[in-house]
Protein backbone atom coordinates (compact mmCIF):
# COMPACT_ATOMS: atom_id res chain seq x y z
CA UNK A 1 0.00 0.00 0.00
CA UNK A 2 1.35 3.35 -0.61
CA UNK A 3 -0.91 6.47 -0.03
CA UNK A 4 -0.70 8.37 2.81
CA UNK A 5 -3.14 7.29 6.00
CA UNK A 6 -6.10 9.43 6.53
CA UNK A 7 -8.59 10.44 9.47
CA UNK A 8 -12.11 9.40 9.80
CA UNK A 9 -14.08 12.55 8.81
CA UNK A 10 -11.70 13.61 6.57
CA UNK A 11 -12.63 14.64 2.78
CA UNK A 12 -10.59 11.93 0.92
CA UNK A 13 -7.91 12.73 -1.24
CA UNK A 14 -8.98 10.59 -4.65
CA UNK A 15 -12.04 8.43 -5.27
CA UNK A 16 -10.96 4.63 -4.88
CA UNK A 17 -10.87 1.95 -2.53
CA UNK A 18 -10.07 2.44 1.03
CA UNK A 19 -8.92 0.12 3.96
CA UNK A 20 -9.40 0.56 7.45
CA UNK A 21 -5.34 0.12 9.03
CA UNK A 22 -3.97 0.42 12.43
CA UNK A 23 -2.91 3.48 14.89
CA UNK A 24 0.89 3.07 13.31
CA UNK A 25 -0.54 1.98 10.05
CA UNK A 26 -0.08 -1.80 10.40
CA UNK A 27 -2.59 -3.95 10.12
CA UNK A 28 -5.45 -4.99 11.62
CA UNK A 29 -7.86 -8.01 11.84
CA UNK A 30 -11.42 -8.05 10.14
CA UNK A 31 -10.51 -4.86 8.55
CA UNK A 32 -13.52 -2.69 7.09
CA UNK A 33 -13.19 -1.74 3.38
CA UNK A 34 -14.87 0.95 1.76
CA UNK A 35 -15.60 2.75 -1.63
CA UNK A 36 -15.56 6.20 -2.18
CA UNK A 37 -16.71 7.45 -5.33
CA UNK A 38 -16.28 11.11 -6.97
CA UNK A 39 -18.28 13.55 -4.62
CA UNK A 40 -18.62 11.23 -1.61
CA UNK A 41 -17.79 13.66 0.99
CA UNK A 42 -16.21 12.05 4.79
CA UNK A 43 -14.68 9.29 5.09
CA UNK A 44 -16.54 6.84 7.19
CA UNK A 45 -16.10 6.11 10.95
CA UNK A 46 -13.76 3.16 11.90
CA UNK A 47 -14.43 0.20 14.29
CA UNK A 48 -11.66 1.66 16.62
CA UNK A 49 -10.52 4.70 17.70
CA UNK A 50 -7.09 5.91 16.49
CA UNK A 51 -7.50 3.99 13.81
CA UNK A 52 -6.78 5.35 9.68
CA UNK A 53 -7.98 4.95 6.35
CA UNK A 54 -5.24 4.10 3.48
CA UNK A 55 -6.59 4.09 0.02
CA UNK A 56 -5.71 1.04 -2.30
CA UNK A 57 -6.90 1.39 -5.49
CA UNK A 58 -8.92 2.90 -7.78
CA UNK A 59 -12.88 2.20 -7.18
CA UNK A 60 -14.16 -1.42 -8.05
CA UNK A 61 -16.54 -1.17 -11.19
CA UNK A 62 -19.90 -1.64 -10.20
CA UNK A 63 -20.77 -3.57 -13.80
Amino acid sequence: MSSTPQKPGEAPRKPGEYIERGPRGGQVSNPRQVTIERGDKPLPPTQKPNRTWERKGPPKSSK
